[in-house]
């Protein structure tokens, strides 16, 4: 059972720059809510409570301003800095502390998900004992993503990085899943020619031992990478045509930690009270009317 989690929120952001030159790029907007907002909501969907955070090196205080500990959500929120970013298995070596023996969920800290039977995959996932798995989501130009391959059990067989010959159009998602393990063969790894340690290095480790295997994010759901202006841009237009459409919000947390039952309407009432007169505000009013 997985009750732990990390959200990698480093990196440069260099794509967006100048934007990220004065602020992380996990704290621009996703249409009304900061973006660090929707991974720490699939945390939380999938029950997971305690949450470690990785962010760069004096950037700490930029977060803290609207995610202070997450009390106010139900959750307990550590942080993390990382000096310089070293490849996504380097939050397991960072975060061997916090992981302790347990499992652990990772997260990118820029990936946003949405499905109708996300909540379900998610809770499925997290009952994980041993190995790893990976979330996959079918792309139309899958050279232009790490991909697996996988067998009629959903057990990976390959697994190839922007392949240039056709392997799979199943693409690797910013989400994933893992035993204890994780932290051990992580440091064992050794950076790349990027000079960084590579994720796909990390989970081949488990698929030469046959304990990889994965999830589909099915048709109607989406993964979305937000790395440029570009796709958050995109991102903030899907958002925006749900909740506008629907009159629902993606990545409540104080609506997600009311329906876990971590939080009480008194706690909501002190969100209000903290954002101010906003949209926001008035949709968390109407969830204790």
């Amino acid at each position: 059972m997985i009750k732990k989690g990390i959200i990698l929120s480093g990196g440069m952001g260099t794509r967006m720059s100048p934007l990220t030159k004065a602020v992380n790029k996990q704290l621009l907007p996703i249409y009304d809510k900061p973006l660090i907002f929707y991974p720490l909501s699939i945390l939380m969907l999938a029950k997971i409570k305690d949450i470690l955070i990785i962010v760069n090196k004096g950037q700490l205080s930029q977060y803290k301003k609207i995610i202070p500990n997450g009390n106010n959500f139900g959750v307990n929120i550590t942080y993390k800095e990382q000096s310089s970013p070293r490849g996504l298995p380097d939050a397991f070596i960072l975060g061997q502390k916090f992981i302790g023996r347990d499992n652990v969920a990772l997260i990118l800290g820029d990936n946003f998900f949405y499905g109708q039977n996300l909540t379900k995959q998610l809770l499925n996932s997290v009952k994980l004992k041993k190995g790893a798995k990976i979330i996959l989501h079918k792309v139309n130009k899958p050279e232009l993503y790490g991909v697996a391959k996988i067998d009629k059990r959903n057990r990976v067989i390959n697994i190839k990085e922007k392949p240039k010959k056709f392997l799979s159009d199943l693409a690797i998602t910013g989400l994933y899943f893992f035993d204890n393990n994780v932290v051990n063969y992580a440091k064992k790894l050794k950076p790349s020619k990027r000079k960084e340690l590579e994720i796909v290095d990390l989970i081949n480790k488990y698929k030469k031992n046959k304990k990889l295997t994965a999830d589909l994010i099915g048709r109607g759901g989406a993964w979305l990478d937000s790395g440029s202006i570009e796709d958050f841009y995109k991102t903030s237009s899907f958002v925006s045509a749900i909740e506008n459409r629907q009159g629902f919000k993606i990545a409540c947390l104080e609506e997600i930690a009311l329906n876990n039952k971590w939080i009480s309407k008194k706690e909501v009432k002190n969100a209000i009270q903290f954002y101010g007169n906003c949209e926001y505000s008035n949709y968390l009013k109407k969830l204790i009317d």
